[in-house]
């Protein structure tokens, strides 16, 4: 996707977010997030919107801590979380092409780094945002999950903190069925080594093969579906370690 693309993506899926979020209540549960409630969802997405803004717009080169979530709750909040979301959308839009700022991620710019980053964050906590007001949920295009795939495998647990380890060489397949994408995990007490192989319709033996839609796939790598919801086939252990590991945690 190109960076147009994932500040569309970031647009809509921000104000998929905060209609949820207002049918919802800010005092609903959430569902994908036990220990959340849509305040908690809404203060927290919120600040990340305002902490990616100040490195786009101030051009930060290098790593500052997040501000303070408000003390806001109901409409108030609702309309804090929206005037986030548009000050960074404008920030992204307004920004040049050779921006220089901080980044956390493999990217061919700071600008295509905070787009693509900001655009998953956004969609994953509309899923959250959608599982608390029930119903069916906002569809995520194939293009944009498998994105989201690359980011996940290739970008974060790429990095030393990755807590998806195993004792023993493992390996684990994430192909998807309705488009061209097909990754090979390589677990280790290292962190995992990620490669994608679209196209080859045999890439090698492997532990354990998940298969389903790359909007599914992105869903359950992500912790927003159960595993039950795509296909496990050979050893499911590797997907297990993945489950319980994988979680991407605000630090």
């Amino acid at each position: 996707m190109e960076i147009t693309g994932h500040i569309k993506s970031l647009a809509a899926e921000g104000q998929l977010l905060a209609a949820a979020a207002h049918e919802a209540g800010t005092d609903a549960p959430v569902p994908t997030c036990p220990e959340w409630r849509v305040r908690d969802l809404l203060r927290h997405t919120g600040m990340v919107h305002r902490w990616a803004t100040a490195f786009v717009v101030e051009g930060r080169t290098s790593y500052h801590p997040g501000g303070r979530e408000p003390d806001l709750d109901g409409p108030a909040l609702i309309d804090w979380f929206r005037e986030g979301h548009g000050l960074l959308v404008d920030a992204l839009n307004g920004a040049p092409a050779g921006l220089a700022c901080w980044s956390f991620l493999p990217a061919p710019s700071p600008l295509a780094f905070w787009a693509r980053r900001q655009a998953h964050e956004t969609t994953i906590h509309r899923v959250d945002a959608e599982s608390a007001r029930g119903g069916r949920p906002s569809p995520v295009p194939s293009a944009h999950a498998v994105d989201g795939i690359d980011e996940l495998l290739c970008g974060f647990h790429a990095r030393p903190k990755s807590r998806v380890r195993t004792s023993a060489p493992r390996s684990l397949r994430v192909r998807a069925t309705d488009v061209d994408a097909c990754w090979t995990v390589r677990l280790s007490p290292e962190p995992p080594r990620a490669a994608r192989a679209d196209g080859a319709p045999e890439v090698g033996p492997v532990d354990c093969e998940l298969t389903a839609s790359a909007e599914d796939l992105y869903l359950t790598l992500w912790n927003r579906l159960p595993l039950a919801a795509i296909t496990v086939t050979g050893d499911a252990e590797p997907a297990r370690i993945w489950r319980e590991n994988s979680g991407v945690t605000w630090s």
